[in-house]
């Protein structure tokens, strides 16, 4: 029987603990021919309208609380509400003067911290069109996995798993696509259980004093680091998560690791703590919604869906290196139609004018 994905388990989990915590949210940039742009997010919660009442006194709010934690919206100045049945959806906007200045206020977090991303607005005059170019770059979050994904696959591969570019698919019958997919998930699943092991360990390691009659001192523990790993992974594989304590107790004939892997004590609510950053990372994902001035030629990697330009902007996509979102329009001169036109009239009309004479 094959086996469970532990990276499916994984964003199973974060996808779960993200639909009950988090309301949704969706990123709207707007891009004006002037070089200007307007940012807008929202978000939407389900309350009924006692819930609103008890909480507002009213349907007339200025936003709905609480605040999802991915928001972070100390730059936005306008805001307002809309009620619709039991939806709450709030909106916050800001204008700004350049992308770069909109993007040092980038509102959402990711593991409490503001995502960091730089912009690029570039305007060609082609005298009967005018081509705008935009680029926004989010910052990978790599480095929060000790561990890089480097280290079990080449840059392509990778890439296609957490971008889904390039299409290293293309040609390939439904069968061979679904046995390289297969033989990607397990390097996916070594990856996931060395990095989880990596942070457990050093997180005991930094903690090892708060434990009780510990079987080993903590240099021996140390030195042990290579051959737990093994143990756990030829044990209990893929779930290495899961049944923790259990290898431990196995591997050293000992509870004394017991409290790490209890959420009510204060070793494992912070060992907790430190995978949540891991998890947090699968579990983020929002829409973002673009839209270029004039019609779009070139959508990069979204999709165009009532004249706005839509991407998926996930921790997923983070993981591998910088994620580019990039799009460009065209603005049509009718101005330069009508000059063009009047001057070939001028051009017949003088031409038959010196025939005449």
């Amino acid at each position: 029987m094959r086996k469970i994905s532990l990276y499916l388990m994984l964003l199973t989990s974060a996808a779960f603990v993200a639909s009950c915590d988090k309301p949704n949210v969706q990123l709207h940039t707007i891009i004006h021919e002037n070089g200007r742009c307007e940012r807008k997010v929202s978000y939407h919660t389900v309350m009924s309208k006692e819930e609103r009442d008890s909480l507002w006194g009213g349907d007339n709010v200025a936003w709905a609380y609480p605040l999802p934690e991915c928001l972070n919206i100390d730059a936005f100045m306008g805001s307002h509400t809309d009620v619709d049945g039991d939806t709450v959806t709030t909106t916050f906007s800001n204008i700004f003067n350049s992308v770069e200045e909109m993007c040092q206020m980038t509102p959402l977090n990711l593991n409490g911290s503001r995502i960091q991303s730089k912009a690029s607005l570039e305007k060609h005059f082609r005298w009967f069109y005018t081509e705008y170019t935009y680029t926004e770059t989010f910052i990978s979050v790599a480095d929060t996995f000790k561990i890089p994904v480097s280290d079990y696959a080449d840059k392509d591969v990778i890439s296609y798993w957490f971008t889904g570019h390039p299409n290293l698919m293309q040609g390939l019958t439904g069968a061979e696509v679904a046995q390289r997919i297969d033989t990607m998930g397990t390097w996916v699943d070594k990856w996931v259980n060395a990095n989880l092991y990596q942070s457990v360990f050093e997180y005991m390691v930094d903690n090892y004093d708060s434990i009780s009659n510990p079987p080993v001192n903590k240099e021996r523990f140390v030195e042990l680091r290579d051959s737990m790993y093994h143990y756990i992974i030829s044990k209990y594989d893929n779930s290495l998560n899961y049944e923790a304590q259990d290898c431990y107790k196995e591997y050293f004939h000992s509870d004394a690791y017991a409290d790490f892997f209890n959420d009510e004590t204060p070793l494992g609510e912070g060992l907790s703590d430190k995978l949540s950053t891991q998890l947090n990372i699968f579990g983020f994902d929002v829409p973002y919604v673009l839209t270029m001035p004039g019609w779009v030629i070139n959508p990069g990697t979204g999709v165009i869906r009532d004249g706005a330009i839509h991407y998926q902007l996930t921790g997923e996509r983070l993981i591998p290196g910088d994620y580019i979102i990039s799009a460009t329009s065209r603005v049509t001169h009718i101005w330069a139609y009508i000059a063009t036109l009047l001057v070939i009239l001028i051009a017949i009309g003088s031409f038959f004018y010196r025939r005449k004479k």
